[in-house]
């Protein structure tokens, strides 16, 4: 399967696709309005990217027609400059305002009194107090991000080669005593260089660069980047990540690596985790519940005595986020489909002696699934 790469940002065809599937399946739920305010959810449909602030952003979005964006005044040069597609924008002054003025004052005048309205689940309290017909708790922003377009795989493989060109460059600099902060800041000048290369009118607000490391003692605690004077040293395991949200489309790529020799401790649970990770890549195809690859994976690390190791699921999704739905979870239900991405990241972690994890951003295809990062990850390879 080929995948072209693609930089630039969504047409206003792509944008009118999007929210003619949400409208679709908003009559299916008999909705009159969705409304929706996690600013992710927003970008999707608009390609405007913003921050929760105490002046907030609300999209409302009819059952057919334009939706409706309350947006604060100050801001109404900047969402023009950035939303692609169709927007009715609505503007309030300030916040708080006097009685009348405020942004819940402008959704009450677009929803009216009655009407079943469509909320997200991580409404704000602040928002779902201001509809005033029957409120629906349903998440179909959410799901329909699940199921990448043509236009957005291209973007992900573009996010995933600039990603795994930053990852080769961390493994191919490392050295003993190379800081946190020093990674960090070279990834993210290659990142940023290649991304302006592409398109120099990137959205800095739809970009979120993690280009970090833990060494040894910090590696069996996956998400704990306290200290930017965290040194490489001698040994390892050392895992190298790279997760990023590039101009509005995530992807991951991570690697454990060692530093001149193996730790005899390391070998083993190296050798589990890259057993796990073959069984993700062959388990995730179309059909398959994202619970049943989970649980095989949990299995062969119980098998193999690691069980108390266990920290994670096998992989979470990625799109216009870089940690999101759906989740190759032994809780997660849903039945795999072509279309979908993930990452394929499988750990086990031992305190004293570290973590062991790499990870790859995936693509399920209609008969298994492609990588849209790369890089080698043998133990062989890994040994610096």
């Amino acid at each position: 399967m080929e995948l072209t790469p693609i930089h630039h940002p969504p047409h206003p065809e792509e944008m009118a696709g999007r929210l003619s599937r949400l409208q679709a399946e908003m009559a299916t739920q008999g909705l009159d309005w969705y409304v929706s305010f996690q600013p992710d959810n927003i970008y999707y449909l608009t390609n405007f990217a913003n921050f929760v602030h105490e002046r907030p952003f609300v999209l409302l979005i009819p059952a057919s027609g334009i939706p409706v964006f309350v947006v604060p005044k100050l801001e109404i040069p900047h969402v023009e400059s950035r939303a692609i597609g169709a927007l009715t924008l609505l503007d309030y002054f300030e916040f708080p305002a006097p009685e009348g003025g405020n942004w819940f004052d402008r959704v009450a005048e677009v929803l009216g009194q009655t009407g079943r309205v469509g909320v997200e689940s991580v409404c704000q309290l602040q928002i779902l107090e201001a509809i005033k017909g029957a409120r629906v708790r349903t998440d179909i922003i959410d799901d329909l991000r699940m199921m990448k377009t043509p236009y957005e795989v291209g973007r992900m493989v573009r996010a995933g080669q600039i990603a795994s060109a930053a990852m080769a460059d961390m493994l191919a600099t490392t050295v003993p005593g190379r800081s946190l902060g020093e990674v960090t800041a070279a990834a993210n000048r290659l990142i940023y260089a290649a991304m302006v290369a592409d398109n120099p009118s990137i959205n800095p607000q739809a970009t979120k660069l993690t280009s970090v490391f833990h060494p040894a003692q910090y590696s069996h605690d996956p998400h704990n980047f306290g200290d930017l004077d965290m040194r490489m040293q001698e040994g390892g395991p050392h895992v190298g990540i790279i997760n990023a949200v590039m101009d509005g489309y995530g992807t991951e790529i991570e690697r454990t690596f060692f530093l001149g020799h193996v730790p005899e401790a390391a070998r083993r649970p190296y050798d589990v985790m890259m057993q796990a990770r073959a069984l993700v890549f062959e388990l995730v195809k179309p059909g398959v519940s994202m619970s049943e690859v989970d649980a095989e994976v949990n299995a062969l690390f119980r098998a193999a005595g690691y069980g108390q190791n266990l920290l994670h699921r096998a992989g979470h999704g990625m799109g216009v986020t870089a940690h999101e739905a759906p989740f190759l979870a032994e809780g997660d239900r849903r039945i795999l489909k072509a279309g979908m991405s993930f990452t394929v990241e499988p750990g086990i972690y031992f305190p004293g002696v570290g973590g062991f994890r790499h990870s790859d951003t995936i693509l399920v295809t209609d008969s298994g699934n492609i990588r849209l990062t790369e890089g080698p990850d043998s133990l062989e390879a890994m040994t610096l």
